[in-house]
């Protein structure tokens, strides 16, 4: 089910809601359940022979961590539990989305020769296998406390963030459904989720897909793209993925928000970012902030232990040698991006994406390290430059990323370098209106997304998730429960319905 259809915008999410607040006057295990039943309706729409799946993915985990917290005096037996259990939740995502992918390779090399059908992918199997994977860490490391087989399933399934995120933990969310005053109906946290829901509706429908009619004939036939359409295309699915994510994250939050609860912030203006370590501080925030803290941290403090039990130095002038940058930068680095770059997928161009992302930042991390005392400039130009360098590089990184060969990315890079020429074709004047119009409508999507507040700032007044965010332009433009802002809102449910009709799934479902 689509947060973008009108089965779950006029029925299930009114039914869902009306439900969660009726039983909660019963209690809070009764609404409890009522949350769970609906989520799984909401999971097992598309195809109800997963729900089985996810559900002993849940028992599963569950277990696990119940065995993991009995051994916490057998630290030995307690890390043997823990390596098991993730091993057999990355089984189960291996087996569904990367195994076809491996075994066709290695029988393209003629290594093996085994046929294998590729499974159809269960929605949501990446979000909800790292979800329950970093409570199992947690654990590990004495970070839960809630241990009700109610309130983690509830964590685990909660359909705003059960299909494409955000990443959740289980300290922020947990406490949540543990307080009483979550299953209380609450009108102004209905009508702030609500706000937030219909600002990502509108997002998705009439900004990231209309804008995405030129992404795939483009991508199908690179090739054929000289240098202004190359570059439409381009620039139209970043914009396109931009607007997409931010109207899903928006949406999440949004729902969210009308049970009462607060996620953490998803999605922050990335393209405002004046780095590309900024840059994923901004985009895709818990999935950054999960590889942070259960990956790049851990391999960074085991490389310092390391140096520092063979007496080498460990601090920043030491990351300046190339020994030190390798052990303590690039090594770390590498690992982390190669991952988030595989965890989108099994292709080749998930992979080289996470390495030429990887690169990115190792050479940012080299900047800072080598000129520790040059400030940056506050200036608008130097500014300017510094965003627009950023998103170019993000822009190669998304060809690589969109692009269904590595082939087909390179042959697009191509034709934005002029490769196939620079030829227009304008073979009438329609054609040089509908040019006219492409351009007219990027340059206006750019206008949002480098001068407008995003969607938290103009909720900042009621503190639309967790996290601390800053003022944005245009400070007057801040939700207010006002009648001006009601006929807004109103005009935008408006659009966003009538758009609904020729919608797409979120480009983030299929991964």
């Amino acid at each position: 089910m689509l947060f973008n259809s009108y089965v779950f915008v006029l029925a299930f999410l009114p039914i869902a809601l009306a439900g969660f607040f009726a039983a909660g006057r019963l209690g809070r295990r009764v609404a409890g359940c009522w949350l769970i039943a609906a989520s799984l309706v909401f999971y097992g729409w598309w195809n109800t022979g997963f729900v089985p799946l996810l559900l002993a993915s849940i028992a599963g985990n569950y277990a696990a961590a119940r065995l993991i917290h009995a051994l916490a005096p057998r630290p030995r037996r307690q890390t043997a539990a823990l390596v098991i259990a993730i091993a057999a939740n990355l089984a189960a995502l291996l087996y569904y989305k990367y195994l076809a992918a491996m075994l066709g390779f290695l029988r393209m090399h003629g290594v093996a020769d085994i046929v294998f059908t590729d499974p159809v992918l269960p929605l949501g199997i990446s979000f909800f296998t790292f979800t329950q994977i970093g409570y199992l860490l947690d654990c590990r490391n004495a970070l839960t406390h809630d241990r009700s087989p109610l309130n983690y399933t509830l964590f685990v399934t909660f359909f705003p963030h059960l299909i494409a995120g955000p990443i959740v933990h289980n300290r922020e969310i947990m406490p949540q459904f543990a307080d009483h005053a979550t299953y209380r109906f609450c009108s102004h946290n209905v009508a702030v989720g609500l706000a937030i829901f219909l600002i990502g509706l509108l997002k998705k429908c009439l900004l990231a897909d209309p804008t995405s009619l030129a992404v795939a004939p483009g991508f199908a036939h690179p090739d054929q793209l000289t240098l202004f359409p190359a570059w439409h295309v381009a620039l139209s699915y970043s914009l396109q993925l931009y607007f997409d994510f931010s109207g899903y994250s928006d949406m999440a939050i949004g729902l969210a928000r009308m049970f009462n609860l607060r996620f953490p912030l998803n999605f922050n203006s990335p393209y405002k970012a004046q780095s590309v370590i900024e840059y994923w501080q901004r985009w895709h925030m818990t999935l950054t902030r999960y590889l942070n803290l259960y990956l790049y941290d851990p391999l960074a403090l085991a490389v310092v232990r390391r140096r520092q039990a063979h007496g080498l130095s460990t601090r920043r002038d030491a990351q300046a040698s190339p020994r030190g940058f390798a052990a303590m930068v690039l090594f770390p680095t590498f690992v982390t991006m190669t991952l988030a770059g595989v965890w989108h997928g099994s292709g080749l161009t998930f992979l080289v994406f996470g390495l030429l992302h990887a690169v990115y930042i190792s050479v940012n991390h080299a900047w800072r390290i080598l000129h520790p005392h040059r400030q940056a400039s506050t200036g608008t130009m130097h500014r300017s430059a510094r965003v627009l360098l950023t998103y170019l590089c993000v822009l190669a990184g998304a060809i690589v990323f969109r692009a269904p060969t590595l082939t087909a990315a390179s042959q697009l890079i191509g034709g934005m370098l002029g490769w196939h020429g620079a030829a227009v074709a304008l073979a009438d004047g329609r054609a040089a209106v509908h040019a006219a119009l492409d351009i007219a409508w990027l340059v206006a999507l750019y206008a949002i997304v480098w001068c407008a507040p995003n969607t938290q700032q103009i909720m900042r007044n009621d503190a639309p998730a967790l996290g601390r965010i800053q003022p944005g332009p245009l400070p007057r433009l801040s939700w207010q429960p006002t009648l001006p802002w009601a006929v807004a809102l109103g005009c935008t449910a408006t659009l966003g319905l009538l758009s609904i009709g020729g919608t797409s799934e979120f480009l983030y479902f299929q991964f």
